[in-house]
């Protein structure tokens, strides 16, 4: 943390950072704000990162702009990024005081590409997110049923059709929550006249985004796999021996004390269980589609809250009881 720099498998990630306001009682928000660039020589990724760090002032919180291990194309969707930013935020939970339940996740150009990409993938981990004139690629956006999600573009930024792209995207997250009440909450902000850079009117994004906790026990869950795969994604997870199949599909509702799965379900999923969730001291029941899998009480365990901590530092979102299914 004093040197502002995180090295891990062979990768390197270092920050710039400025604070403001004061820390709430819960701690400091945090915001990850991610420069463009891409497919450079690393001094116009560098000019880049600089830039970034001016770009945006919340109110209140820790703002970071991090330089990318990378000069790739895909500088921030790399399959390397996704442990080096679970370690940065887990660094600043720990040793900045910095709420879990109030981290953003921001990015400009190939920093927008970013965001669509790792945003759906680390959900959990966000209470907001923003893209600001980035392109999609193959991302999904199923995995933001529970991320309040926003997309800031020029109406005349049209290289690689990110404009029309926005759009359409757009209109998927109308449809996504009007077919499910409570999810994909969003915004859409196309600027007319405006081209890749949009004059700072995205700045809107900040106090928006800011109103936003993450809740991170929601009752349902739609889980999509990506290209870069994960194991664990709310209160689910795919243990190591399963394999994980491409773009695998799985959605799990809480209603009462019945849990309910559907699409690709893999041997032995674990459910991590709170009472955050359900009622511990009442029975349990799962379900896979129409099969009843599981009836029964499950115990709280001190080594389940332990290993929870263990993989991540995220006391809110820490289970106190496992389900392992068959």
């Amino acid at each position: 943390m004093q040197s502002k720099s995180i090295e891990l498998e062979g990768k390197i990630l270092r920050w710039k950072e400025k604070v403001f306001g004061e820390a709430p009682s819960a701690g400091h928000s945090l915001w990850i704000s991610m420069h463009g660039g891409g497919n450079a020589p690393a001094r116009v990724n560098d000019q880049q990162w600089t830039n970034q760090i001016g770009l945006y002032q919340p109110a209140e919180g820790i703002y970071i702009a991090p330089r990318a291990p990378t000069d790739t194309w895909n500088l921030w969707h790399e399959g390397h990024i996704d442990p080096l930013f679970q370690r940065l935020i887990d660094d600043f939970v720990a040793l900045r005081g910095v709420d879990p339940d109030r981290v953003y996740l921001m990015g400009y150009s190939a920093g927008g590409d970013g965001v669509w990409q790792l945003a759906p993938r680390m959900a959990d981990r966000f209470a907001a997110a923003s893209m600001m004139a980035g392109h999609p690629n193959e991302a999904s956006l199923l995995g933001l049923r529970n991320l309040p999600f926003a997309i800031f573009m020029g109406g005349d930024d049209a290289a690689y059709k990110r404009n029309q792209i926005a759009a359409e995207k757009g209109a998927e997250l109308d449809r996504l929550e009007a077919a499910d009440p409570g999810g994909y909450v969003h915004r859409v902000r196309i600027y007319e006249g405006l081209g890749h850079w949009m004059q700072r009117k995205d700045a809107e994004a900040v106090p928006w985004m800011a109103g936003f906790r993450r809740n991170p026990w929601p009752k349902k869950v739609v889980w999509q796999q990506d290209d870069v795969v994960h194991r664990r994604f709310y209160w689910l997870r795919v243990p190591e021996a399963s394999p994980i199949e491409e773009r695998a599909l799985m959605t799990a509702v809480v209603d009462g004390q019945e849990i309910r799965l559907s699409g690709k379900v893999p041997q032995g999923l674990q459910l991590r269980l709170s009472d955050s969730l359900l009622d511990l001291d009442k029975p349990v029941k799962v379900l896979v589609g129409e099969k009843e899998v599981f009836a029964g009480e499950v115990p709280r365990r001190a080594g389940v809250i332990s290993e929870s901590l263990l993989e991540r530092l995220d006391a809110p979102g820490a289970a106190t009881a496992l389900l392992v299914l068959p």
